[in-house]
């Protein structure tokens, strides 16, 4: 039974007040913001007594009651130099410039070999452990070539890369480091 200076809460909408006045089954309440609303007393549902009521509260301590807490953790985890990307450099001649088609074969393969040079050089200074050099499969002229060339290198070694990302057109190039 619903009797005046009740707090109540309207059940179907986000609306709470007190009872100011009852008239059969009809309900006046006034709410939170001021307004006096009238409802079916089915419509209502007791919350406590006006005494009771206390309609300050502090809005940050609601908003850290509904915030969910965010995990707090640091990622110890050192990232090795096995995890970090193996450096790939595509050797195709239309990867290295942007207007190839006067050149003649020699000049494209001592483009080629130069570029290829420029990066194991690169990567002895800067101790960097193994590069893949994708050069394609082609008539292997260009391979042949890489070949030669790393075979004059001490303290590299090379093979063919991995089959299921580059297929057969690709070289993969070890650089032992710390040999006396």
């Amino acid at each position: 039974m619903i009797t005046k200076g009740d707090k109540v809460s309207v059940l179907d909408d986000a609306i709470d007040g007190v009872v100011v006045d009852v008239k059969g089954n009809e309900v006046t309440i006034e709410t939170n913001d001021g307004f006096n609303l009238t409802f079916k007393s089915s419509e209502l549902i007791k919350i406590g007594n006006s005494r009771d009521m206390n309609f300050s509260f502090n809005k940050n301590q609601v908003i850290a009651e509904k915030e969910i807490p965010k995990p707090n953790y640091i990622n110890t985890e050192k990232k090795s130099k096995k995890d970090l990307p193996v450096p790939e450099f595509d050797l195709h001649i239309e990867k290295l410039v942007k207007n190839y088609k006067s050149m003649s074969n020699f000049d494209i393969l001592t483009k080629q070999t130069e570029t290829a040079k420029y990066h194991i050089e690169f990567a002895i200074r800067n101790r960097i452990p193994k590069i893949v050099f994708i050069h394609g499969v082609g008539e292997g002229i260009l391979k042949s070539e890489l070949d030669f060339m790393l075979g004059r290198y001490e303290n590299v070694s090379f093979q063919d890369a991995n089959y299921q990302k580059y297929g057969s057109g690709a070289t993969e190039v070890y650089f032992k480091q710390n040999v006396k």
